[in-house]
């Protein structure tokens, strides 16, 4: 790899004669002598085909040519600070990147603002989220791919801290036949189901598609939920399971979070059932290495339980 002929001090100096309009003023801003940075521009000319600056009078203008690498010069000056930043970050034990594995249970839209505060303390450490669910979780944790883990499952071994509780529930389209079929009361948000006297009844359920939730795990392929339908189709994110039902041609078990928008504007309507199954599921918060967690790690796990208990 060939060498830069130009140095960052050459750039530097370039770069602060233009900002600051003249060579004494960025001698000033740069506290070096005046013939330092004249220098340092003479020799910039000197090495690029044509120059950057002209001299006209005591003050230099950009040339066309000037005009398009001071552009570059910025953004190589700001790289070269960002390295640095980066650099002093890694002695203090900062991580460079914090992977988060986050079950699909849990709507990304509940942990934003953690993300957000890890951003503007931590703007270097990069976020990597893993969507997982089932046993891909636990294999998050048990296999160290994610420094945080988000589930409801705790392997043995490991602890976690409670940060929510999930209601899983029975949805479909209100155009559904599974409405079609009985005549039921008004459903909402806020519906009973013990206090509705008709429902509809497990041999109903099963004869109509259900749609649930791939594995993700690799190693121990689980079913959760699935009632035995005649029709199974299977996705791999609720958010695929949302567009299905919507066109009306599934119902599935849901978190609640998930739905809430969906059952306020009456896209989706609650199953009423003779025996109610939904189901409340404790979801915990992991650390891989808790001992050895860095700061940004830390920080976004605090911020998590506070997000998610909120």
């Amino acid at each position: 790899m060939r060498t830069p002929k130009i140095s960052l001090e050459q750039w530097a100096s370039f770069k602060a004669v233009v900002d600051h309009g003249s060579f004494a003023m960025a001698a000033e801003a740069m506290n070096k002598s005046q013939s330092s940075i004249s220098y340092a521009i003479a020799r910039l000319n000197e090495q690029l085909p044509r120059p950057v600056l002209a001299l006209n009078g005591r003050k230099a203008a950009l040339t066309e040519d000037g005009k398009v690498l001071y552009r570059r010069a910025s953004q190589l000056l700001a790289q070269a600070e960002e390295a640095e930043a980066v650099a002093r970050q890694l002695a203090q034990g900062l991580e460079p990147e914090v992977t988060l594995a986050v079950d699909n249970l849990i709507d990304l839209r509940l942990i934003i603002p953690a993300l957000d505060r890890l951003a503007q303390t931590y703007p270097l450490t990069r976020v990597r989220i893993l969507e997982t669910s089932l046993s891909g979780t636990e294999e998050a944790l048990l296999e160290k791919k994610a420094d945080i883990v988000i589930g409801p499952t705790v392997p043995i071994g490991y602890s976690g801290a409670p940060v929510r509780q999930v209601k899983m529930i029975p949805v479909a389209h209100p155009q559904h036949p599974l409405f079609l079929q009985k005549t039921l009361p008004s459903q909402s948000l806020q519906c009973d189901p013990d206090s509705v006297d008709s429902g509809i009844n497990d041999w109903e359920l099963k004869t109509h598609r259900q749609i649930v939730l791939r594995d993700s795990g690799q190693r121990r392929e689980r079913d959760a939920g699935w009632l035995g339908s005649e029709q199974r189709w299977t996705v791999s994110h609720f958010s695929s399971t949302l567009k299905i039902l919507r066109a009306g041609l599934a119902f599935a078990f849901l978190p609640e979070d998930w739905v809430e928008e969906d059952l306020r504007a009456g896209t989706l309507q609650r199953l009423v059932l003779v025996r109610p199954q939904e189901r409340i599921l404790a979801v915990y918060m992991m650390l891989s290495s808790p001992e050895s967690a860095g700061p940004a790690t830390v920080l976004l796990a605090k911020t998590l339980k506070e997000c998610l208990e909120h």
